[in-house]
């Protein structure tokens, strides 16, 4: 609860910096979050110091808010805000030893890494990210009991004109503030500006060529919004900046708009986003635009397809005499539910006109974007304030239209965007300057905005217009005395990352080193302040301007250690597999006496496995419960080489270590308890008839959907029922819960996976890697999904770079494990593949009849695997080698795992698996842990089986049964 109350205050101020004119007005609706300590006390904003400098057609606003924590625990802050389309955070700063440090740019991945393992050192980090589009999450650590703590935002925009002015909203909706200071300066500015709503009564006065006012106040409330009017010139501004040794400039052109009507289309394609976020849009005012338009358009065709976790069939509605009643009653019972899958459909070649109505947040899947047609256009319509509009807009205007943001206070307005032309540049050209970007293509508010870099004192601009069906052409110069404005290099690169957005991924590369040169979170960098030098000299980060002297005489010494460290990493793997072969060539005694069974096991939430989702394997005679699944199998099992014959071998290139023996396997079962969640929505799930089970679920949805636990459950259900499709398109609901929350986008695909979709699952691996290249668990979760989807080649080559890259001593023996899963590949695959680039070392094929892998969702939480076998000796952390020749890898108790049982040799008799909840250390409350373990027999050889459930647990201690292995002689 403490970290939620922080949330939603800083929320209120985020909401602030969220209503340009330009954009629905509508309030933000903020995440809902689950609430661990009802008896906790709120944040306290004890302070709020805002300025706003506003010159012509932009503005930078600084807001610093002083946050009081009033409890006896250390928090963690959490922050996740939308921007407008138009605003760009410039910069942040955390208050460090009495000073405000200023952020520096950081690879986003890299960033989140810095930060969560600074925070485990208990010392100061701030971090500011991307989430998608244009929402932002901000981290603070820590924010101490009784203690104070300074966060400081900035943002420019590019104001909005209105006739012969330019309009600066500052909305003050942050709750009550016990001091508030505000500071507006406008600059070159003849007249005084004029100031509306909250705080009506402030004065501008002039100071220099500019006006400036001030206001404090004490326990200040309101709900309201500061509105600033200033007067705004008939002819081109171009304001400038020198950034180095390149200077860069910012053009405001005005440009009377004469509309011209479009063709009217014969057929729509109605693109509608039904995903689980679509039901956040303004639906009703988006009808209400679809409305005027079908009327005005009299007779068309529309072909509606609806869009979430994947396409539904499209419908073909015809509009006669402006009717379209039967569309508009399809539309209004859409159910929204499911991802966003918005690039997975098929043009259609008789269509004129796209229509796509969404919010732009994609998350699911790996499909590119359609590529239209010559003569067809798409428009993107969006009423989400929240929505990705920059990758909305540029994904409409390279397919020839444009992003209409619809918004009840100009009802109307999308309509006539969609009827008629505005003026649109047909060309730009300029002398004297490059890398020339628009802010749109079309005249947005009487304005069009260019940027670019200057070369020459000489440089001119010149622009060819399409207005009112004529051409018409403007000549702009680019002084060089052209008034200076501290942001025109980071509004160009705004501009820039806009066009980019189309097909991001393919441009990630250049949106990162914008980022860093610019000092802006994007998509691909993030802004990051950390306490002492050391902490950016560790993780390679440059600090700020006055940490840079320090910095450089320390990183002269520490490059040469990490060279070494380095070379002293894979040695140590190599160490680790050498270990591992010699305990599988190891001959065991075949019995132990059995050890003292450990006490204790406590309630758990847990929930079966989707098997309805994969073809069922044979069943065995019903025995007494746990449920039991048998898988029996015959197969020859590998013969391992001596070391020196597998090195030969690999050498040459060739598979010959992974030739097979003539060892009959034993007859191995696996038996899987079936858990059964007990959580208050399960009842009426399971008590609803098959064909109603989706609408009880529907019907809970609004109550649950903050919990992961909700959409898997009812997923499994689905699933036992025999509806798979249904099953899936709740599942895909984890993509919408958290944007880039890589604990429920594990658990997401881990589920994909297990439902026999390793299609799916990739993406979401491939965006958790991006999301987490730290964590040595996010190369080796997209090498399992790539292994399935039948890319083995990729997956070999993923599991090396587990092994190769140096990772946090938090995660012991994963190497080791990895290693074992990249030989198991190449030992069963039906074609060869290509290991020249592996150290002959780690190639070695060593098939197992056991083996379990337990991972699970939670950081910096522990979780054990327990594994007992017929003699009753448990195989543990404590205990990590049997007598039968029992193997358990090192103890994660950092987080996520995995941990993993391996058994060369299997001996007659009941193999018990257990798991346990043993503590956890985690700085933001969370929920339930949810684990997966999966079991396999016969690992390594082309008869492997494998079996996965997953389940939760809630406190320490508990400690669960799982299932169990039977070996028959």
């Amino acid at each position: 609860m403490l970290t939620r109350y922080f949330t939603l205050i800083l929320l209120c101020a985020s909401t602030a910096l969220a209503q340009p004119a330009t954009h629905p007005a509508q309030r933000v609706r903020a995440p809902l979050m689950t609430l661990a300590d009802k008896a906790a006390t709120p944040i306290e904003l004890q302070r709020l110091e805002i300025s706003a400098d506003i010159s012509g057609g932009m503005a930078e606003t600084t807001v610093r808010m002083v946050f009081f924590n009033p409890n006896r625990r250390r928090l963690e802050g959490n922050l996740q805000f939308p921007l407008a389309d138009g605003q760009q955070i410039t910069g942040f700063a955390l208050d460090i030893k009495g000073d405000m440090r200023p952020a520096v740019p950081v690879d986003k991945a890299r960033g989140r890494e810095v930060f969560e393992a600074v925070a485990r050192q208990r010392v100061d980090p701030g971090l500011l990210e991307v989430t998608q589009g244009n929402n932002f999450k901000l981290r603070v650590y820590p924010i101490e009991p009784q203690a104070v703590r300074v966060v400081e935002l900035r943002y420019s925009e590019a104001l909005v004109r209105r006739a012969q002015a330019w309009a600066y909203k500052l909305p003050l909706a942050y709750g009550t503030v016990r001091d508030l200071d505000l500071k507006i300066r406008v600059n070159d500015s003849a007249a005084p500006p004029q100031a509306s709503g909250a705080l009506a009564g402030l004065a501008f006065e002039q100071v220099g060529n500019g006006f400036q006012a001030r206001a404090s106040r004490t326990r200040f409330s309101t709900d309201g919004a500061l509105d600033i009017v200033t007067r705004a010139s008939a002819e081109p501004r171009v304001y400038r900046q020198q950034l180095g040794d390149t200077a860069w400039f910012v053009a405001d052109i005005p440009v009377k708009s004469v509309r011209a009507a479009r063709t009217a289309p014969r057929v729509i394609g109605l693109l509608w986003d039904s995903s689980g976020s679509g039901a956040n849009r303004a639906v009703d005012a988006e009808l209400a635009e679809l409305d005027r338009y079908l009327t005005a358009l009299n007779n068309v065709e529309i072909r509606l397809t609806r869009l979430r976790d994947r396409p539904e069939a499209t419908q073909t509605f015809a509009v006669r005499g402006g009717n379209w009643s039967q569309l508009r009653r399809a539309l209004e019972t859409t159910v929204y539910d499911g991802a966003t899958a918005l690039n997975d459909w098929k043009v259609d070649p008789a269509v004129n006109q796209y229509l796509l109505f969404s919010d732009g947040l994609y998350n699911y899947g790996g499909a590119r974007f359609p590529q239209l047609a010559a003569h067809q256009q798409l428009f993107a319509l969006t009423s989400s304030l929240a929505a990705d509009s920059a990758r909305l807009a540029a994904l409409a205007e390279r397919q020839g239209g444009q992003l209409i943001a619809i918004d009840r206070a100009a009802p109307g307005a999308g309509a006539q965007a969609l009827l008629f032309q505005e003026a649109h540049v047909d060309s730009i050209s300029a002398t004297g300057a490059t890398e020339i970007e628009m802010d749109s293509h079309t005249v947005r508010g009487a304005m069009l905005r260019v940027a670019g870099r200057v070369l020459s004192p000489q440089a001119a601009l010149t622009v060819t217009l399409v207005n009112g069906g004529k051409r018409e052409t403007i000549v702009v110069p680019l002084p060089a005395d052209a008034v200076p404005h501290p942001r025109a290099g980071a509004m160009w690169a705004s501009f820039r990352l806009r066009t980019l957005e189309a097909d991001f991924e393919a441009h990630r590369g250049e949106i990162a080193r914008i980022g860093r040169r610019f000092g802006i979170p994007t998509r691909e960098t993030s802004l990051i302040v950390l306490e002492e030098v050391s902490d950016y000299l560790r993780y390679g980060i440059t600090p700020p301007a006055q940490l840079v002297a320090e910095y450089e005489r320390l990183q002269r010494a520490a490059n040469e250690q990490r060279a070494g460290q380095r070379r002293d990493h894979f040695a140590r793997v190599v160490q680790g597999f050498e270990e591992r072969k010699t305990w599988w060539e190891r001959t065991f005694a075949a019995n132990r006496r059995k050890a003292p069974p450990v006490a204790g096991a406590a309630r758990l939430e847990a929930q079966p496995s989707m098997e309805a989702f994969l073809p069922m394997p044979a069943t065995a005679p019903p025995p007494p419960p746990p449920e039991s699944v048998v898988v029996t199998a015959r197969r020859s099992m590998a013969l391992a080489m001596a070391p020196q014959e597998s090195q030969k071998a690999a050498d040459s290139g060739t598979r010959s270590n992974f030739a097979a023996a003539g060892k009959i396997a034993p007859s191995i079962g696996i038996a899987l308890r079936k858990w059964e969640a007990n959580a208050p929505y399960m009842d009426r799930l399971k008590r609803a008839p098959a064909d109603q089970v989706y609408q009880v679920y529907l019907d809970q949805k609004a109550d649950y959907a903050n919990s992961s636990a909700f959409f898997l459950d009812a997923a499994d259900i689905l699933a036992a029922r025999g509806q798979a499709d249904l099953a899936l398109r709740v599942l895909s609901n984890l993509a919408e819960m958290d944007l880039e929350n890589r604990a429920v986008l594990r658990i997401l695909g881990y589920r994909l996976l297990q439902a026999g979709q390793p299609q799916l699952a990739v993406p979401v691996f491939e965006q958790v890697q991006r999301i987490a290249m730290e964590e040595p668990q996010s190369f080796r979760d997209l090498g399992l999904a790539l292994s399935a989807a039948g890319r083995q080649q990729e997956a070999v080559d993923m599991f090396y770079e587990v092994a190769l890259r140096p990772w946090h001593d938090r995660f012991p023996d994963i190497e080791s494990i990895a290693l074992a899963e990249l030989n198991a590949i190449v030992a069963t695959s039906s074609h060869k593949l290509d290991t020249s680039r592996i150290d002959p070392r780690l190639l070695a094929s060593l098939p197992l009849d056991l083996r379990v892998v337990m991972t699970w969702d939670a950081d910096n939480t522990d979780m054990d695997l327990y594994v007992t076998d017929p003699t009753g000796e448990r195989c543990s952390y404590q205990n990590q080698l049997t007598a039968q020749g029992g193997r358990m890898t090192r103890d994660f108790t950092g987080g996520y795992g995995p941990e993993e049982f391996s058994l060369r040799r299997a001996r007659p008799g009941k193999y018990k698996i257990e798991a346990n909840f043993f503590g956890s250390r985690q700085q933001v409350i969370a929920g339930a842990t949810t684990l997966q373990v999966k079991l396999f027999s016969q690992f390594g050889t082309a008869r492997q089986r494998e079996q996965l459930i997953t389940l939760r647990l809630k406190e320490a201690s508990e400690t669960v049964f799982v299932g169990e292995f039977e070996v028959k002689p």
